[in-house]
C-alpha cells in the first residue's frame, strides 16, 4: 500500500501537470523557430492519434476479458503516444505557420472566394476543432486522475472515473484524426 505522503505527492503532481501543460503549450505557440522544416509532423502525429484510438478500444476490449496486465501496459503506451503527441504537436507549431482550413491557394488568407469553395465543411471543422482542443486540455487531468486511482489500488474510484475518460480520450484521438484529414489539403 502507498503512503499517504506518497499519494498526497502525486496528486499535487497531477494538478501541476494539468495545469502546466496548456499553459507551457500556449505559451510556446507564441514562439518560431525559422528555418526548421518538421511539416511531415502533421501526418505522424495524426497516425499517432489513430494508433492512440485503436489501442484504446484493444485497453476496453482486454478489461472487459479481465486481461488488466495487458489492459494496463496498453494504457500506458497510450499515455506514452499521447506524451510524444505533444511533443510533435508543440514541434511542429513552433516551427511552422498555422494552416488555415480552406486556404486552397496557400497564400496565408481565406479568401470570400475560398470560403465559398469550402461552404459548411468550415463549420463543422471548427466544431470539430474547438471540441478537439478544448477536450485535450480538459482530459490531462482526468486521465492522470483515473491512472491515479488503478495506480494507487482504488478501482472503485478507476472504474467511475473511466466512464466519462475512455469516451473523452477516445474523442481526442478520434477527432485529432479528423482534423488531420480535414486540414491536410491546406498545408
Amino acid at each position: 500500500m502507498l503512503s499517504e505522503n506518497k499519494l498526497k505527492n502525486a496528486r499535487l503532481a497531477i494538478i501541476i501537470a494539468s495545469i502546466a501543460i496548456p499553459l507551457v503549450v500556449a505559451i510556446l505557440f507564441k514562439v518560431k523557430i525559422p528555418g526548421v522544416d518538421l511539416s511531415f509532423l502533421p501526418t505522424i502525429y495524426a497516425i499517432i492519434n489513430g494508433v492512440t484510438a485503436i489501442l484504446l478500444v484493444a485497453a476496453l476490449v482486454a478489461i472487459k476479458s479481465q486481461n488488466k496486465r495487458l489492459h494496463e501496459g496498453l494504457i500506458k503506451t497510450c499515455m506514452i503516444l499521447s506524451l510524444l503527441f505533444l511533443a510533435c504537436y508543440v514541434a511542429y507549431h513552433i516551427t511552422s505557420d498555422s494552416t488555415i482550413y480552406g486556404d486552397i491557394n496557400k497564400d496565408g488568407i481565406r479568401d470570400a472566394s475560398e470560403e465559398l469553395a469550402v461552404g459548411s465543411t468550415l463549420v463543422i471543422y471548427t466544431i470539430i476543432l474547438l471540441s478537439h482542443i478544448l477536450l485535450s486540455v480538459v482530459i490531462v487531468p482526468i486521465v492522470l486522475f483515473t491512472y491515479f486511482f488503478a495506480w494507487s489500488g482504488n478501482f472503485e474510484r478507476h472504474k467511475k472515473w473511466t466512464k466519462f475518460a475512455w469516451p473523452l480520450w477516445f474523442y481526442v484521438a478520434v477527432s485529432g484524426v479528423i482534423v488531420y484529414c480535414m486540414i491536410s489539403p491546406y498545408y
